[in-house]
């Protein structure tokens, strides 16, 4: 559990600004052009902290996601494949439900998130100050601009991103630990 959340903390410490990047590039009337352009306009209007406005809420939203995910997999692993045998089958589906419902349960993280990243101008101005900083003040702007249902904007979006991802990951994943396995039986068995 202690390697998963350091691996997060640094994965996330790595890829926030990137991802700060793909996501005001992605905005509907962006006005930048390249990957270069945007960079350099945050760093001058915003400076450096708006690279990692968002940090907290990733972490606040992976480390859950995550954790949602491993124990939704194993669970349906124990329902659908009691004896833990390779079953390409199971490692499918189980993968692809985990991933749907963690992504579903994360969503208003996400929506935050995304909301933190990109500054976008009708929260702006629904907000008082005229700019979003932190989880709890995103998390009011969201309910200000939309109710309830406003944090689960594109739920459906991710969910189908995240169920083949994560079939995908969990299907190469178990070929590899039971190609490794059987190696390793087969050694065993040969001495």
């Amino acid at each position: 559990g202690a390697a998963g959340c350091v691996a997060t903390l640094l994965h996330d410490a790595a890829m926030n600004p990137a991802e700060v990047v793909k996501q005001r590039m992605q905005m509907y009337n962006s006005p930048y052009q390249r990957v270069t352009d945007c960079v350099r306009a945050v760093w001058r209007n915003e400076g450096a902290g708006a690279f990692y406005r968002s940090y907290t809420t990733q972490l606040t939203m992976n480390i859950p996601f995550q954790a949602i995910h491993f124990m939704t997999y194993e669970f349906l692993q124990e329902q659908l494949n009691p004896h833990r045998q390779y079953n390409p089958g199971s490692h499918v589906v189980s993968g692809a439900c985990a991933g749907a419902v963690a992504a579903a349960a994360t969503t208003p993280l996400d929506v935050c998130k995304t909301l933190l990243n990109t500054q976008e101008s009708l929260a702006l101005s629904s907000n008082i100050s005229g700019h979003i900083t932190g989880m709890a003040n995103a998390f009011r702007t969201v309910y200000q601009v939309g109710g309830v249902t406003a944090y689960f904007r594109g739920v459906q979006a991710r969910v189908i991103y995240q169920m083949p991802s994560t079939a995908i990951a969990w299907s190469v994943y178990e070929f590899f630990k039971y190609i490794l396995t059987k190696r390793q039986e087969e050694r065993r068995a040969g001495k």
